[in-house]
């Protein structure tokens, strides 16, 4: 089982706390495509001839720019080079002011058959200060209007944390998502990058910094909601309906395999990861050279085992201390169950048939603990 990742590096606004990798001018869009056409052929083997692509996930930057037929071409040449299944979960990350209805039904008719919309609120205050291009009118309608077109598998991002946002308005704003009748919610604390407009507006005091305890009050309002309306908790930002969990970062989580096409995007193989340049124009130079621009890296037993901790504590499927006993050895497996003996102690960590689990309180807690668990390899 192995996924591909898409990244389209182009918005038409930049939100204020987005550290992804973008653009806002639309100018090199066409000369991007030619140069991710390109990558798509030259990337076929990455995974062998035998592994089947069960996911395929358009992330950005705005993928939902794309017309019908750029997207076409590049389903074309994925299905030409890569061993996709019948049943692939195909997601597109859309932005709701491009969900017209026009746009919607042109997209039924291509292989997208999971919708990831950017609606990160309800409420025109926390829209403006996060520098988004919708309303919140416009956000209910896009949801709507795919629902119409037949739609169903449709998840939604919320932004909780914000200075402008009160404990009561994060209620609303859930309530808004249960009303929809959404399958799948991703649910994200503002944080406070660097090199974004929001670390400079913090710093230059135009804008309140993020208060930690309203923070945590609002990561709790959100895991009591969801669990009330029927939600699953399957990792630490993410919930859903019965079935309707999220296939290809599932698949991040589990340590599957991936390839990750376009400017800044990430490939892993079990062995080793790369991550494609960071530059719209020297990732198009590159390819019409026929060359791929990209850093590489050979990945030690401690990292592997670093970053399965880092994925696996943070999901529903826990930490399975017999996996890395059989994948990394003893005293990785003696490590971390020394490590992880205070947050049992303290109820933060609950271990089930050979596995660690974060309990509710635990959750708070989930990088400091995760961090706690890494081995530290004296060699480096």
């Amino acid at each position: 089982m192995a996924g591909i990742y898409i990244h389209i590096p182009f918005c038409l606004q930049a939100c204020s706390y987005c550290d992804f990798h973008f653009s806002t001018s639309l100018k090199n869009k066409d000369a991007f495509l030619k140069a991710l056409e390109k990558e798509i052929v030259l990337r076929k083997n990455y995974f062998g001839t035998t592994e089947k692509v069960e996911t395929i996930y358009f992330g950005g930057g705005t993928p939902s720019l794309l017309s019908q037929d750029e997207l076409m071409r590049i389903f074309e040449l994925i299905f030409e080079n890569y061993d996709v299944s019948t049943s692939a979960e195909i997601t597109l990350e859309s932005n709701p002011e491009d969900l017209t209805k026009e746009k919607i039904k042109s997209l039924k008719s291509t292989p997208i058959n999971r919708f990831s919309i950017g609606v990160q609120s309800f409420f025109e205050e926390d829209l403006k200060f996060m520098n988004r291009a919708h309303t919140a009118e416009r956000a209910v309608s896009a949801v709507k209007a795919s629902q119409d077109s037949g739609f169903e598998n449709i998840t939604i991002d919320l932004i909780y944390g914000t200075p402008s946002l009160s404990n009561q308005n994060w209620k609303t704003n859930l309530q808004t998502a249960f009303d929809l009748q959404v399958k799948h919610i991703s649910s994200y604390c503002l944080t406070v990058e660097e090199k974004t407009a929001l670390h400079k507006m913090i710093v230059s005091g135009k804008a309140k910094n993020v208060d930690e305890n309203k923070s945590a009050e609002q990561f709790e309002i959100l895991t009591e909601a969801m669990q009330s309306n029927g939600f699953l908790h399957y990792e630490i930002s993410n919930f859903c309906k019965e079935n309707f969990h999220s296939r290809h970062n599932s698949n991040y989580w589990l340590k599957k395999n991936y390839v990750g096409l376009g400017p800044s995007a990430h490939s892993y193989n079990g062995t080793s990861r790369q991550w494609n340049v960071r530059n719209n124009g020297l990732y198009i130079q590159s390819l019409e050279e026929n060359k791929l621009l990209f850093e590489f890296e050979n990945l030690t037993a401690t990292q592997n085992y670093n970053e399965y901790i880092m994925t696996s504590l943070r999901t529903i499927w826990g930490t399975n201390l017999k996996t890395i006993e059989s994948d990394y050895g003893k005293n990785y497996l003696d490590y971390c169950k020394q490590e992880a003996q205070k947050y049992i102690a303290s109820k933060h960590i609950e271990e089930k048939e050979s596995k660690l689990f974060l309990t509710s309180k635990g959750k708070l807690l989930a990088d400091k603990i995760a961090s706690d668990l890494f081995f530290i390899d004296e060699k480096n």
